[in-house]
């Protein structure tokens, strides 16, 4: 679907979809505990992944409006009658990996042709370390995967500067194992905020994990048990990243976003950045919403480490705000849906706007920048098509994104939000 934008100026009250990190990891923690109701959930492309797994393992996910009701496979996923095929989702693949290396006898995963350039390779090799069987069919570390259990390890080692996602799968899947695990990091944590939130979702599960001095560590022969059988998925905050910049380089009379309740999520560094570059914010963390109107932004500093996927929103900022946005410590961000860095530069580019390129970093260069309405490409990945979006609001002319439908994955209804907020937009399909 192709999604032509027309300049336009923004306001009103729009509430934030569900968590897409904390749905996977709930829609998971509940395949392996009996029986949940998950609440609030994004019924998403890559949600229902994550789901379709779960099933495959012998569990059950039904849908009834924002509820997901899920019967879990109580701590022992069952060896998968079909290849699970995650499609797109990259957190799917990585924690079903963990999941699958439980079960005694052999899972195959793969996806679509971007998730199978993704690396895998170091998760592959920790369930090898645990006395699993994980190779990849093209032996480059990426999938389709064949996994091999049930692992009987104790202890692991892993880098901690590839993907947390990793550690993440590690953690939810070693509570049920017999001994626990032990996780030693053998680089720096980056996104250590999305290991933040694992460990806050399997708290609320019943599940007890810690982090270490060398890493994080997880007991074993725990069940997952949230009380009174339910959990409920905060609002999202990478989602909410496309809202508040809206607000602040279109948003004139000012936009109202509900469903903002703090939570573990890094992603809420989006409100101090906002912030900082000059935007009127009010959050009230109490409420759960905030109000942010457009004034004029200067650039400014910030490091992606723990948050990558504030890159697109954040570069799309710096094209709207006077001198310099850089963006610092992004070289894992490469490693998404596809090369966000460079695919930023290079659709903002034919926008007009003027970047610089590192390996590690992207700086736009604001005030060397004319935003002009262009034919832009999406990638394949929802966050370029929503900051993307965002730029054509205030663009001079038309700015038509292909590949529009890849918001699926994590913001259905993320052009009719805009609508509702006054954009101007056409679709064709």
């Amino acid at each position: 679907m192709d999604v032509t934008i027309t300049p336009s100026r923004v306001a009103g009250r729009a509430r934030a979809p569900p968590s897409k990190s904390y749905t996977h990891r709930a829609i998971l923690a509940a395949g392996y505990a009996s029986q949940t109701t998950v609440r609030d959930a994004l019924w998403s492309a890559d949600t229902k992944a994550t789901a379709r797994a779960v099933s495959l393992f012998g569990g059950n996910v039904d849908r009834d409006d924002d509820s997901l009701e899920v019967e879990g496979f109580d701590g022992q996923p069952g060896v998968p009658d079909d290849v699970i095929d995650c499609e797109n989702s990259g957190t799917t693949m990585r924690l079903v990996t963990a999941a699958a290396a439980l079960a005694d006898g052999t899972s195959v995963l793969t996806g679509d042709g971007s998730l199978r350039s993704r690396p895998q390779g170091p998760l592959l090799e920790a369930i090898a370390d645990l006395d699993g069987e994980a190779f990849s069919t093209r032996g480059n570390g990426q999938a389709p995967l064949v996994i091999t259990g049930p692992i009987s390890g104790t202890e692991v080692s892993i880098p901690g500067d590839v993907s947390s996602q990793y550690i993440t799968a590690l953690l939810m899947a070693g509570a049920v194992t017999e001994g626990g695990l032990e996780i030693d990091l053998e680089t720096e944590l980056k996104s250590a905020p999305y290991v933040d939130i694992t460990l806050e979702v399997l708290d609320d599960f019943g599940v007890e994990a810690e982090k270490t001095k060398t890493g994080f560590a997880v007991d074993g022969g725990q069940r997952y048990d949230p009380a009174d059988g339910e959990y409920r998925v905060p609002g999202d905050f990478s989602s909410i990243s496309y809202l508040l910049a809206a607000g602040a380089i279109a948003g004139d009379d000012g936009v109202h976003v509900e469903g903002a309740k703090p939570s573990a999520q890094g992603d809420t560094a989006i409100v101090e950045i906002v912030e900082e570059m000059g935007a009127d914010v009010d959050w009230n963390r109490d409420e759960g919403t905030i109000d942010v109107s457009a004034t004029d932004l200067e650039g400014v500093e910030v490091s992606v480490e723990d948050t990558p996927d504030l890159l697109p929103t954040i570069a799309t900022l710096g094209a709207v705000a006077d001198g310099d946005t850089r963006i610092t410590n992004a070289e894992h961000v490469r490693y998404k849906e596809t090369d966000r860095v460079s695919a930023m530069a290079e659709e903002l580019g034919k926008m007009g706007v003027e970047t610089t390129e590192e390996q590690e970093s992207l700086t736009v260069h604001g005030s060397e920048s004319t935003l002009e309405g262009a034919a832009v490409d999406g990638r394949g990945d929802h966050r370029i098509v929503m900051a993307l979006a965002l730029a054509g609001l205030v663009a001079d002319g038309e700015t038509t994104i292909a590949g529009a439908e890849h918001v699926d994955v994590s913001f259905p209804n993320f052009f009719e939000t805009l609508e509702e907020l006054g954009a101007t937009l056409d679709r064709e399909n």
